[in-house]
């Protein structure tokens, strides 16, 4: 008999599905509390704090602030704010809580 003659057994077939791969692991359920969060100041950092300088761009002058700095400063907190959550969210998520 040759060598290279292999039985039905011996060959490999592909079967999606029958993977143990991951069997013990449950299945992800959402985003969870930590992910709507990062969701929310998402949607602040890109539609309210923008929009609240487009609307009324007179506001940090009336509260006392030059248009330079108000300008420089007002990114920097939802900036600060995104990044603060973010890693918040990730270091839960990195650790299994919700």
């Amino acid at each position: 008999m040759s060598s290279d003659t292999t039985s039905r057994e011996d060959t490999y077939v592909h079967r999606p599905g029958d993977s143990d791969i991951g069997a013990d692991e449950p299945e992800p359920q959402g985003f969870g509390k930590r992910g709507w969060v990062l969701v929310g100041v998402v949607a602040l950092c890109v539609l309210v704090v923008p929009g609240a300088v487009y609307i009324v761009p007179s506001l940090p002058s009336m509260a006392g602030l030059p248009y330079i700095a108000a300008m420089l400063a007002l990114p920097m907190i939802p900036a600060l704010a995104l990044g603060i959550v973010a890693v918040w969210s990730m270091t839960a998520a990195t650790r299994g809580d919700d």
